[in-house]
């Protein structure tokens, strides 16, 4: 695109029109890199959500890696989302799929807000490993896994992904991890305590995860 417009005569940076074609929509068709590729020694955990209302804080987090485009190459981040106030509760981000860092991000969740009575995700080789499963079975979290290729198991942190990328990330230019980092947490911050969300009745996660669970925590 950026050799046609010059030859066209349009005095145009390439990364203007990376900006552009992104706020369009516009894309090349290519392989891109998955973030999910199952590990078939790995157990695989039943799907526990079909057909549950999900209506309290605690009661399901959900969890999934996407990767981040960058001026030259891309990062993965990893976030662990409460399923009913829609919050996320921790995030990391790394330049390999490693499993530490997803190991890192469900550690400071449960280390900040407790344990939730289900965990899902996907069928990827970091939540199907021993290192991950083993941390939710010691604090007793019954584990659930999509089906393999339904997106809707797990539409919420979908929908996450989406907002992220098209409100933020595809706006904004990033030379490194660092500066990926620092937008990525005062974005998170933004989206947790002041986006209102309309399937919450216009409230932020933070005031549906607080609201709720503050009689919760009275009544222990």
């Amino acid at each position: 695109m950026y050799n046609q417009l010059q030859r066209l005569g349009y005095n145009i940076n390439r990364k203007r029109i990376q900006r552009l074609m992104r706020l369009m929509g516009l894309e090349a068709i290519y392989p891109k890199p998955r973030t999910s590729r199952p590990y078939p020694e790995n157990k695989v955990y039943p799907y526990l959500l079909r057909n549950v209302k999900i209506d309290h804080p605690n009661q399901v987090w959900t969890a999934d890696i996407t990767y981040i485009p960058m001026n030259r190459g891309f990062m993965y981040l990893v976030a662990i989302m409460d399923w009913h106030s829609r919050k996320v509760l921790s995030w990391r981000i790394s330049n390999t799929l490693d499993v530490n860092f997803c190991v890192e991000a469900l550690q400071e969740a449960l280390m900040r807000y407790g344990r939730p009575e289900i965990f899902n995700t996907d069928q990827g080789a970091q939540f199907t490993s021993e290192a991950f499963t083993s941390e939710l079975k010691a604090c007793g979290i019954q584990i659930s896994m999509d089906g393999r290729g339904r997106v809707q198991d797990n539409i919420f942190i979908e929908r996450f992904w989406w907002t992220l990328k098209y409100q933020y990330l595809y706006l904004q230019s990033f030379d490194t991890g660092s500066q990926l980092r620092t937008g990525i947490c005062e974005w998170i911050l933004f989206y947790n305590r002041e986006r209102s969300h309309q399937s919450l009745k216009g409230l932020t996660p933070d005031e549906v995860y607080n609201n709720l669970i503050r009689p919760l925590s009275k009544a222990a």
